[in-house]
């Protein structure tokens, strides 16, 4: 007997099931493909240049971090052997100037405000 099965009345023969594919020119198959690979290596390089920069400018943030952690041992020893660096004194003055230059301009506009309080 063959392996037809039966089924509602209706005689069914096995085989593969679903949709059946189209025919489809090889050719234009085999492009396809072709064209996808070639973007796909295209996709692969760019995100290979993205991460080496991303890597190459934080090697370059470590650089300059671990220059200026240096750049600190150096002062604190320098202070510990109490010498007073250069860049300390100049950081120092810098702040105080500024905070002179907050006050001056706080003064100012305190007399401004009340000069113009004053005047009716």
């Amino acid at each position: 007997m063959d392996d037809s099965k039966v089924v509602g009345g209706k005689v069914k023969k096995p085989g593969k099931r679903g949709r059946k594919p189209a025919k489809i020119d090889l050719k234009a198959k085999l492009e396809r493909s072709r064209q996808s690979a070639r973007e796909c290596r295209a996709r692969k390089k760019l995100r290979y240049q993205y991460l080496e920069e991303l890597v190459s400018s934080r090697e370059r943030a470590i650089c300059a971090l671990r220059e200026e952690l240096e750049m600190y041992k150096q002062w604190c020893m320098a202070m510990d052997q109490g010498k007073i660096p250069s860049e300390i004194k100049a950081l120092l003055t810098g702040e105080e100037q500024g905070k002179a230059q907050q006050n001056s301009t706080k003064l100012a506009k305190a007399g401004k405000t009340e000069a113009n309080s004053s005047n009716p």
